[in-house]
């Protein structure tokens, strides 16, 4: 009767680790879901700093040093030099 109550500990013992192992697999999915809402956070955060980052970049282009606005200013004439140019063989 000794091995048929070995084999039954055994079981016992078995079931109670796949039960504490599955507590801990849940306990590890419900982290995994936490720790991916948080990176898709961190992600639209990052995308809302960097369109900031550009518009400051921008603003200061147009307020900043005398070097800036010129380059700005020409960057523009240009543009508009080429609109010029796109009108007149519209015309045509």
């Amino acid at each position: 009767m000794e091995p048929l109550v070995e084999l039954e500990n055994n079981i016992h013992n078995l079931l109670e680790r796949v039960s504490a192992l599955e507590q801990e697999v849940a306990i590890l999915n419900q982290k995994n879901d936490e720790q991916r809402q948080e990176i898709v956070r961190s992600h639209a955060e990052l995308a809302a700093v960097q369109d900031k980052y550009r518009k400051l970049q921008l603003a200061h282009a147009m307020l900043g040093g005398e070097e800036e606005r010129t380059a700005a200013k020409t960057h523009i004439t240009n543009m508009i030099a080429q609109l010029d140019r796109a009108l007149d063989v519209l015309k045509q």
